[in-house]
């Protein structure tokens, strides 16, 4: 079986490759120049194509001969001046992939997608797949931008596609990986002393790799499924966190009062200074909200066992 992923070079991509490597031969769309050291794929075997989500016609040539389709590749990213290259990666390249794979004449394709695209409503707590898209306060770019790319998925299971779709909460990887969950590790490494009120809803990238697997070794084509381990207050996240890498457990909960009238003159403060908040006050209130992802239906499917937090922290700080 030939297994295309695009996003290999991501976290995810990349976990997603080795979870599939054993299924068949992985191929892997990265971009000119891409970095491939930090996630180890050197180590895998990858027949790779050059192009991106963005070119059709390098999407056209990397599909050829292609079984499965995994489509990982996405941007994330709550700045302001993120917002078009969001709706750019995120909405038009799924639907660059849905129209180059029904040009090609291949059926069977998994959508890496994120919680962010049931979005957030008011007084609402608990989301699992049924929940649907509303239009309300606090909805993000990268949200709708991902909600829109699942439209071009569904739409795509209409015109003929076999679709799978995974909505991962917060992916935890390496603390080495910069980008997305390392973000959540730096702050007791770097004493942030706020917390968020909320809930973090998380999931060790390993046990989205091998669920996702799973799920596809079981033909469960036009479904979606919600993937997080579990949900706990972010105070307790950070506490296992320091335990795990050391560094300081933040000491204060968020005032609301700080994000409603403090939060401009932060990113007014951080700009005098040359950097940017990667968040706006939209994420920093969702991120004091009780959510709570349900992983029940995984559970009826496939009864997984995932990896306790203790064990993905300290995994998260190994070089291997």
């Amino acid at each position: 079986m030939n297994i295309l992923i695009t996003g290999i070079t991501g976290l995810v991509g990349s976990e997603l490759a080795r979870a599939f490597s054993s299924l068949g031969t992985i191929h892997g769309l990265k971009r000119e120049g891409s970095d491939l050291s930090a996630l180890g794929l050197q180590d895998l075997s990858i027949h790779w194509h050059e192009g991106d989500v963005l070119d059709f016609n390098s999407l056209l040539e990397a599909l050829e001969g292609m079984d499965l389709v995994i489509h990982a590749a996405g941007k994330v990213s709550f700045l302001p001046q993120d917002k078009k290259s969001l709706f750019e990666v995120n909405q038009k390249g799924t639907a660059h992939v849905v129209n180059a794979m029904i040009t090609a004449g291949l059926s069977k394709l998994v959508y890496v997608s994120s919680v962010a695209a049931l979005g957030q409503v008011p007084d609402q707590e608990e989301y699992d797949e049924t929940s649907t898209w509303v239009d309300a306060p606090d909805q993000t770019a990268y949200a709708l931008s991902k909600y829109q790319a699942e439209l071009e998925v569904w739409r795509g299971e209409q015109e003929g596609l076999q679709v799978l779709v995974v909505n991962p909460a917060v992916v935890l990887g390496k603390l080495a990986y910069a980008r997305s969950s390392g973000a959540l590790y730096q702050v007791v490494l770097n004493s942030t002393p706020f917390f968020p009120a909320g809930n973090l809803n998380y999931i060790d990238v390993r046990d989205v790799a091998a669920i996702t697997r799973a799920l596809v070794e079981k033909d469960a084509w036009g479904e979606r499924f919600v993937l997080s381990k579990e949900s706990i207050p972010y105070q307790a996240f950070f506490q296992q966190a320091a335990q795990a890498f050391g560094g300081s457990v933040p000491k204060k909960s968020l005032p609301n009062g700080l994000i409603s009238w403090g939060f401009p003159i932060l990113k007014m403060l951080a700009r005098m200074v040359g950097k940017n908040l990667p968040m706006t006050a939209s994420v920093a209130r969702n991120a004091q909200r009780k959510t709570r992802y349900s992983n029940q239906k995984v559970e009826r499917y496939l009864q997984f066992r995932y990896r306790e937090l203790q064990d993905t922290l300290n995994w998260a700080k190994t070089l291997e």
